[in-house]
């Protein structure tokens, strides 16, 4: 028993470590995900790891095929608008059924992660930004997606805007210094779902999203960019 408690905490330990390596480019879109690579570089066995790359792959920033094995999924700018558009149907639906159906516990947690969100605060250092803002942020926003009270609806959602984070190897100085203040936007989006104002929580939602495909595909067209 206590063998088998270990071997899961480890296999959550490098899936964590896996998820960030991906989502801050260390591990490149497309690039192979070998065992004898991967167990190196996270001095695992290949035991674990063939429970953790599935994992990966069903929260969509892995692919899997017979042959070619496992990749970090591939990043282009026509996957990247055809995502933005699947998201934004998705989690704008999901928001108004949160707003219709969320109850004063989902709004008392929407409230406390948009705080914890504020208090770490956003830091950029070239491309990565810190792993306490990621998560802080995926927890906001997930929050509020909660509140729909259907399951599948959220698990379509959630894994959307997972497989969007993979885009975040596109990011530049450049790009984060254009006028945005996504602090705002955060507690607009936070102030008009605990309101209950559907109409502008979905709407402040969706121009969320899109300015940040905005501002990633400026900074994957920019020279300083290639």
């Amino acid at each position: 028993m206590a063998r088998s408690i270990a071997a899961t905490t480890r296999a959550s330990v490098v899936l964590q470590r896996l998820r960030s390596d991906v989502l801050n480019g260390r591990l490149a879109p497309g690039s192979k995900l070998g065992f004898a690579e991967l167990g190196a570089r996270y001095d695992v066995s290949s035991g674990v790891l063939r429970e953790v790359l599935p994992q990966l792959v069903e929260q969509g920033l892995a692919t899997s095929e017979a042959q070619l094995g496992f990749r970090v999924v591939d990043v282009t700018v026509d996957n990247l608008t055809q995502l933005t558009d699947a998201r934004v149907a998705i989690e704008t639906f999901v928001i108004r059924e949160a707003v219709a159906h969320g109850d004063i516990t989902w709004e008392s947690e929407v409230v406390a992660k948009h705080h914890a969100l504020e208090r770490i605060g956003r830091t950029v250092a070239g491309p990565e930004i810190s792993e306490d803002w990621l998560a802080a942020h995926e927890a906001f926003h997930l929050a509020i997606l909660a509140g729909c009270g259907n399951g599948y609806l959220y698990e379509a959602a959630a894994r959307l805007r997972s497989i969007s984070e993979v885009y975040r190897c596109w990011s530049t100085p450049e790009s984060h210094r254009k006028q945005r203040n996504i602090e705002a936007e955060h507690r607009a989006i936070m102030e008009a779902t605990v309101r209950r104002d559907a109409d502008l929580a979905v709407s402040l939602s969706e121009r969320h999203i899109r300015l940040t495909t905005e501002l990633l595909i400026a900074g994957q067209q920019t020279p300083s960019s290639a």
